[in-house]
């Protein structure tokens, strides 16, 4: 069976915390990394009700979609709500761990998966965005360049896609000259050295840049390393990224809406529709969680109709009157919902019998009624 740390790196390795956006908060919030894990249980929220079922079930760790500790606190007393839920935790030897915007903008992640349930064909962002690369660019001598790039590959560097160890390397002049207290690996103090050097590039997430150029440098000759690291641009064509866009059979708006009223877990809200319900729709934006911030990106996708939570009330007011996609508002927690049973799929192949998981069906929607 796997331990809590091992389940960590998994998650992060399909959810990349570097990706997470700047305010948010993901990743191990509570738990030995050394624990053992034999029993998950998945929810989007930290509350009391889905901590107590972890407890009660004997769950190793408690996996949400939203953090516990999104802004700062002065304390965790159980006369708090974060102070009960992470006690209740705590006694119960259950760790903590969110995937939040992270899982948001991974492909696959929370939105494709509400595209999926939603039955839309050819999902893809309706804001990409490719997680942050850096470019290493380091000069060597021909014979040192193997093992810098073995180096470099094994901190991180080169890896695209489905392949890794990627690097280009080309052959020119190089030329310096050693200063008094320099300890050349080739030439002399005071002489001008020009000699054969290869350029050796690679990329390498932004996160890593640290390790790799730390690898690089261990694994140079010299004993100044001549070097850059380039920050790339996102070029736009990446899988990942906010929301989804895809297509669906024709419908109307109306029907459409009755759909996801059927498809979603049924909540005391339902499903809000702003616009004409006899609308034909053949292309849906959707965006988990609250995506009033993917308006203008809806806009110029498309879209017949976006789909989201959290709406505010004159901001969904102007968009209807731009001619823009028409709207429906569903619980926050019912799109996110989505997400679970492929995450439970996902850890299930990954770990197979050794590793219980459950997806909680404790909805912890806000609104839990309506007159």
């Amino acid at each position: 069976m796997p331990t809590l740390g091992e389940v960590v790196d998994l998650v992060h390795g399909w959810y990349p915390p570097e990706t997470a956006d700047d305010w948010d908060a993901v990743g191990l919030t509570a738990g030995d990394p050394d624990a053992d894990v034999r029993r998950i249980v998945l929810a989007v929220d930290p509350a009391l009700p889905t901590a107590r079922e972890a407890a009660d079930w004997g769950a190793d760790l408690l996996l949400t979609h939203h953090p516990l500790f999104l802004r700062g606190v002065h304390g965790v007393a159980e006369s708090t709500a974060k102070g009960r839920t992470l006690a209740t935790l705590t006694r119960a030897h259950c760790g903590l761990l969110t995937a939040h915007t992270n899982a948001d903008h991974a492909d696959p992640g929370v939105s494709d998966a509400l595209a999926r349930a939603l039955g839309l064909r050819d999902a893809r962002p309706v804001d990409p965005s490719g997680r942050p690369l850096d470019k290493l660019v380091v000069f060597a001598p021909p014979g040192d360049a193997d093992p810098i790039r073995e180096a470099i590959a094994e901190a991180g560097a080169g890896r695209i896609g489905d392949y890794d160890s990627c690097s280009w390397m080309v052959t020119g002049e190089g030329r310096f000259r050693p200063l008094e207290g320099a300890q050349p690996a080739i030439g002399r103090v005071g002489e001008l050295e020009q000699l054969a050097e290869v350029r050796i590039e690679a990329v390498l997430p932004r996160a890593r840049r640290a390790a790799v150029v730390r690898a690089m440098l261990a694994a140079h000759p010299y004993e100044e390393v001549a070097f850059d690291v380039i920050e790339l641009a996102d070029a736009g064509t990446a899988s990942t990224g906010a929301g989804r866009v895809g297509e669906v059979d024709e419908t109307t708006l109306g029907e459409f809406a009755d759909h996801v009223a059927r498809i979603l877990p049924p909540t005391a809200r339902g499903v809000l529709v702003g616009g004409d319900p006899d609308r034909v729709v053949r292309r849906v934006a959707v965006c988990g969680g609250a995506g009033d911030f993917l308006l203008t990106e809806a806009l110029a996708s498309g879209a017949d109709v976006y789909l989201t939570s959290d709406l505010r009330h004159h901001v969904a007011g102007e968009f209807l009157e731009t001619g823009g996609p028409s709207l429906l508002d569903v619980s926050h927690w019912a799109a996110e919902w989505t997400w679970l049973p492929e995450l439970a799929r996902r850890l299930g192949e990954e770990w197979g019998d050794t590793v219980e998981v459950r997806v909680s069906t404790i909805c912890t929607d806000v609104w839990q009624a309506r007159r």
